[in-house]
């Protein structure tokens, strides 16, 4: 039973109708002898396809490294790279066991909701951090950096991930630390909220300027060759603008919208014309030029502190 559940573990068996091509170094897993009794094939030997079949249902040829060649059915051998790599797929196993999601120690609400643009049909985007156990952290298997269900709108990056992506100044993280929407938050993830303020600096300008000349970029090619663009998007990238300028300006992440939220609702209605998009995005650059010329952020973010923390968080987890 065991060397049936290992084979369904093989990387290769998720397509069991590839057919692999000459040339596959692969391990073998039946040992094989001749009419004499003779041993011509070693469990676990290592030989190379010399032809392949058309499909699954018949056999392939295999030359051995002695040069005996041997004749093995698919389910007879292995890739010999995901042959070696057998019993790391007990991580999976390990991590299911676990509920990684039992280890979120923040959860909130960003996107529509949180901007206040929602409207009847929009989804409810969850975000968050969580910190596994040191046991799993430390194991030969890892852990992920970040868990998503699609189903649900939801991802939770692992702490160190999610203080990385802070520290680079990642719009969707940095609001995180700011929305008004937080349904879970642990003493450590309240000792991270105050002291978000160590994640602004001046690299806000480079992100979300360089975010939003790359997609307006598309945006105009999208008009060239399909005539239309996705209003919505474009709608989200002007509101990063204002949240930029606001940052250089006032030192804090503005996630729920109100002075221009009527403006920006005509944005994702079709109300404003591209040319009146497009004008208005030329402008918000150059308030955001103004705006770093005269802001009070240091030049990068707080690394030291960042580092702290998540040491502080990494000794929390240790098992007494």
């Amino acid at each position: 039973m065991t060397s049936d559940r290992n084979s369904n573990q093989v990387g290769e068996i998720m397509n069991p109708n590839l057919v692999l091509p000459v040339g596959t170094q692969v391990v073998s897993r039946i040992e094989l002898k001749n009419s004499a009794d003779e041993l011509l094939c070693l469990r676990g030997a290592v030989g190379v396809i010399i032809k392949a079949p058309t499909d699954n249902s018949h056999a392939y040829r295999v030359r051995l490294i002695n040069n005996i060649e041997v004749t093995l059915n698919r389910h007879e051998f292995s890739i010999r790279k995901h042959f070696q790599t057998e019993g790391l797929q007990a991580a999976a196993d390990i991590l299911t066991e676990l509920n990684l999601y039992d280890h979120i120690i923040y959860r909130c609400i960003i996107g529509s909701r949180a901007f206040g643009l929602e409207h009847d049909n929009s989804d409810t985007d969850r975000r968050g951090i969580y910190l596994p156990p040191a046991s799993i952290h430390w194991s030969l298997y890892g852990i992920p950096e970040q868990l998503e269900n699609n189903e649900n709108q939801e991802c939770y990056w692992e702490l160190q991930k999610f203080l990385i992506m802070a520290l680079k100044a990642n719009p969707n993280v940095l609001e995180c630390l700011y929305t008004p929407l937080v349904e879970t938050a642990t003493p450590l993830a309240q000792d991270l909220l105050a002291i978000r303020d160590i994640f602004l600096s001046q690299l806000v300008y480079q992100t979300y300027n360089g975010y939003v000349m790359s997609q307006f970029k598309k945006m105009e090619q999208d008009i060239r060759t399909k005539g239309e663009i996705r209003l919505k998007h474009a709608m989200h990238l002007i509101r990063l603008l204002l949240s930029g300028i606001t940052i250089l300006k006032e030192g804090f992440v503005p996630v729920k919208v109100e002075d221009y939220r009527q403006q920006l609702l005509a944005i994702r209605g079709g109300e404003m014309s591209w040319e009146e998009v497009n004008a208005w995005r030329l402008n918000l650059h150059q308030q955001f030029d103004i705006a770093l010329t005269k802001t009070s952020l240091p030049e990068r973010p707080n690394y030291e502190k960042a580092n702290a923390f998540l040491i502080k968080a990494r000794h929390s987890m240790i098992e007494n």
